[in-house]
């Protein structure tokens, strides 16, 4: 796991303080889940992304047909 390293000024770094403690964790692991929760929203598609590219109006989507299932060999 990585470990990071950063600078805030002292009223932050108490606010932070309160709020761990607020939310029963650990400053670092109050400060990990704040990193984490921030990025993660990051992963997904930016709020109206599709809406750019205006709506389907070509051909319609089908799924193929399935193929069988396998068959397998029965344990004994």
């Amino acid at each position: 796991m990585a470990q990071l390293h950063c600078y805030v000024p002292e009223e932050i770094a108490q606010q932070a303080q309160r709020r761990a403690e607020k939310a029963g964790l650990s400053l670092s692991r109050y400060l990990a889940e704040l990193v984490k929760r921030d990025t993660s929203a990051a992963v997904g598609w930016p709020e109206g992304y599709f809406d750019l590219f205006g709506k389907w109006e070509g051909v319609p989507l089908e799924r193929p047909p399935q193929l069988p299932l396998e068959k397998r060999l029965d344990f004994e």
